[in-house]
């Protein structure tokens, strides 16, 4: 079984990591649908994402659970879904089934979310939408993120 879900994943946490574990657990393989850079920025604002489209796919294909993943410049994933022709496609606990972008292409499946877990939350514990390194932690060749206690 060929499993579908999609999203920016711009900083990816515990929380992305749960679900997409979960999603790869409902059947033989987890296909990932990226957004674009282009599609974040309409998405969230003109300050995302914070990490690269190439980035992005690269941190996600690091991950067991993900066999493959295809970038989309559109708005919703709904073409790449047509091509992929997934069994089910996942979303997380915040969506109703008939909401699912693809509902009338595959079986939808809402994973509950990670309590406390989102890319929101860590930009916020960063400083904000403002990311960046500050100069007065920055030493032997890293950069320390302002918020990260590191």
């Amino acid at each position: 079984m060929l499993v579908f879900t999609n999203g920016c994943f711009d900083i990816l946490h515990a929380g992305h990591v749960a679900y997409l574990e979960q999603s790869r657990a409902l059947g033989k393989y987890l296909v990932v649908g990226l957004n674009s850079d282009a599609s974040v920025r309409r998405l969230k604002g003109g300050t995302r994402p914070i990490n690269s489209q190439e980035d992005r796919k690269r941190v996600l294909l690091a991950l067991r659970a993900v066999d493959a993943v295809y970038i989309f410049d559109e708005d919703t994933p709904y073409g790449l879904i047509k091509r992929v022709k997934p069994d089910i496609i996942t979303k997380g606990g915040d969506y109703r089934e008939q909401e699912v972008v693809g509902h009338d292409l595959a079986k939808v499946v809402i994973l509950p979310y990670v309590d406390g877990k989102s890319t929101t939350g860590v930009i916020n514990a960063c400083g904000g939408e403002g990311l960046g390194p500050r100069a007065d932690l920055v030493g032997r060749g890293r950069v320390l993120w302002e918020g990260l206690g590191l």
